[in-house]
């Protein structure tokens, strides 16, 4: 006696394909290579709470009275302080109005490096930001620094710069600061997180969106042909303030190509390589069996 085969389970119907991974490139402005200013603020900032100094205010002609000795008479109340070996401040007599002066609050470190550095910071951000320095001239520029840095010590000249600097006085309060960190931090991040992200292109397999200017549609066009490459040229703003950061250059293919430049993307390399990933890709589209 022999016995049916079992019946084949129906096939069901194919699933639809999964949504296609897309890869989103930013581009942003050159505000984002300026967050050593405030980062550098805010190390400061604590550096001058931990000391917990604070800076006191004087009219010109204010002398220094050391290891001042005696007693003195202050307040309206006639106050009596005796002094052993004190350091005073002697304001000049003001025949015109009276000098009141307040008891000191702004804190102050006294170490005068902390705004040089401060100060240096600054400066460095602003030329690499605004002076592009791409392929040779990156070279040329590292080549100059350590050559004249070799002459000068070699020459002892080194010696009389740092002399010079050391009568470098740049101090900033602890508000100062705060409120210039805090302010520029502000900034950044709106412009990081909002102001950056409506400039963008959005890679998915066999189509690419663009949008290069705020407020403008988005525009497609397909990747068939479409070569991509990364430029990482400018040594200061790229790898030291960007992070890896650099400049994506895009041309499609067809009856009419188009050339884009998206400057400052973020981890670039990774980018590149996730679009190029995403171009290999073929959407297949699964029919049922007969």
């Amino acid at each position: 006696m022999s016995t049916a085969p079992a019946p084949r389970p129906a096939h069901h119907a194919a699933s639809l394909p999964p949504v296609p991974q897309e890869v989103v490139v930013i581009s942003h402005s050159n505000l984002f290579y300026w967050w050593p200013v405030w980062a550098v603020g805010y190390l400061m900032a604590i550096i001058t709470l931990v000391h917990h100094d604070l800076m006191v205010t004087v009219p010109s002609g204010t002398e220094v009275a050391n290891n001042a000795n005696g007693s003195i008479t202050y307040g309206t109340d006639k106050k009596n302080k005796s002094l052993n070996d004190q350091d005073l401040f002697i304001s000049p007599p003001d025949s015109k109005k009276e000098k009141k002066f307040e008891q000191p609050y702004l804190q102050m470190t006294p170490n005068k490096s902390l705004g040089v550095v401060y100060a240096i910071v600054l400066v460095l951000v602003v030329t690499i930001t605004n002076v592009p320095l791409r392929g040779l001239w990156s070279v040329i520029v590292i080549v100059v620094i350590v050559l004249v840095s070799i002459i000068f010590a070699l020459l002892g000249i080194w010696e009389d710069i740092l002399r010079a600097m050391s009568f470098l006085d740049i101090r900033i309060n602890l508000a100062g600061y705060l409120f210039i960190s805090t302010a520029l931090l502000l900034v950044w991040l709106f412009v990081f997180f909002f102001f950056d992200r409506q400039i963008y292109m959005i890679f998915s397999p066999g189509n690419l969106r663009v949008q290069l200017a705020i407020g403008d549609g988005e525009t497609t066009y397909d990747t068939t042909g479409m070569t991509v490459q990364k430029q990482r040229s400018d040594l200061f703003r790229h790898w030291i303030l960007g992070l890896g950061s650099g400049d994506l250059i895009v041309n499609t293919s067809g009856a009419q190509t188009h050339h884009f430049d998206l400057p400052n993307v973020l981890s670039i390399g990774r980018r590149v390589r996730e679009i190029e990933e995403l171009m290999r890709m073929k959407l297949v589209v699964a029919t049922p069996e007969k």
